[in-house]
Order: structure tokens, then C-alpha cells, then sequence
């Protein structure tokens, strides 16, 4: 025997009303117990955990720390590669102000640092970095220097550890000889 079309229809509404009563009891949520009241913030800036550090997500897994970097910081700490222009006549004081081009900082015009900017600049600090630029800066120099820095004025400037300590038994003026390395009579020991 064949069901006839009511009893078909009475089926399909009868599963349709409990489908919808499962769905139904299925997306229920009951209520969550509500959170005690907090009080309004108050008007002073509240600081942040001293462990926070601020991110912002750039793409799906990048994370990015709002905090500037070390060398934006202390300038001196920024790398630089400098290959200083040929000339004839380069002296430490160009390279210098080469150098300082665009660090922030410039170099000061002290009296006692004037014969340090007039000396040529040896061939080996034509090309630096990279490196810090303290370290360049230190490295055109040489070691009887000492850097100072004023930030207020961004200037940076060189004073003289202290008197010279080369002693040469030879008056100002004349070459100290060097042996010849060919000529085994002229070796020291």
C-alpha cells in the first residue's frame, strides 16, 4: 500500500517542527552571570606594565615591536659604509665631515683638533664599514685621539689623550732609516 500525500505531508512537518526544536534547543546559551560593575577610569593616564611592549600586526603572522631601534636612539651607534670620493688632497677632516653627512652630527671647529683634520688621509680609510659610527669616526682619527660628544649641539670632537709618547732618537726633521730587507748586513736582530 501506498501512504497517501496527506500522511506524507503530516510526516515531513512533523520532522521539520523537531529538526527546528533540536536546532533550536541545540543554539540556546544561557545567560553568563554578569561581571560586577567597574568603576568609570579615572582621569589620570594610567602607565603600562613595565614588562608591555606595544606591537602591530603587519600580515597574518607578523608581529612588529612599536619601540624605536638602537641606533634611532644613540646615533652614534648607526652602521655606515662610506667610500670617501678620490682626491688628490683628501685630509682626515674631509673624511670626517664625509662621514657626518647625513649621521645627525656634525664636527666641531675646536683649535686643538685642527691639526688632526689637516693631516692627508692614508689610502687604507678610503672605504669603511660597515661599521658603527663611533668606530668610523674613532678609526680616521687613530688611537692619540679621544671622541667627545654634546648632544644638545649634535657636534662631536676630538681632544688629544695626552702628550705624545713617541720618543725618536732622531732630530725633528730626519727620516729614521729602515732595513732594507735584501740586504741581510743591514738586518737587526
Amino acid at each position: 500500500m501506498q501512504p497517501s500525500i496527506r500522511a506524507v505531508h503530516r510526516l515531513a512537518l512533523v520532522a521539520g517542527l523537531l529538526a527546528g526544536s533540536l536546532l533550536a534547543a541545540g543554539c540556546a546559551t544561557t545567560a553568563a552571570p554578569s561581571a560586577p560593575a567597574v568603576p568609570a577610569a579615572s582621569p589620570t593616564a594610567v602607565a603600562p606594565e613595565p614588562g608591555f611592549v606595544p606591537v602591530a600586526r603587519y600580515g597574518r603572522y607578523t608581529l612588529v615591536e612599536l619601540v624605536p631601534e638602537p641606533a634611532q636612539r644613540d646615533l652614534l651607534q648607526q652602521a655606515v659604509e662610506v667610500s670617501i670620493p678620490p682626491m688628490l688632497d683628501a685630509s682626515v677632516g674631509d673624511a670626517m665631515r664625509h662621514v657626518l653627512l647625513r649621521s645627525g652630527y656634525r664636527l666641531c671647529d675646536a683649535a686643538e683638533a685642527a691639526s688632526l683634520y689637516a693631516l692627508p688621509l692614508p689610502a687604507a680609510h678610503l672605504r669603511l664599514g660597515p661599521l658603527m659610527l663611533r668606530d668610523a669616526l674613532l678609526t680616521l682619527a687613530g688611537p692619540a685621539w679621544e671622541l667627545s660628544v654634546d648632544d644638545v649641539t649634535r657636534q662631536v670632537c676630538f681632544s688629544r689623550h695626552g702628550a705624545p709618547t713617541f720618543v725618536s732618537a732622531n732630530p725633528p726633521g730626519t727620516a729614521t732609516p729602515v732595513p732594507d730587507a735584501d740586504r741581510p748586513e743591514e738586518r737587526q736582530p
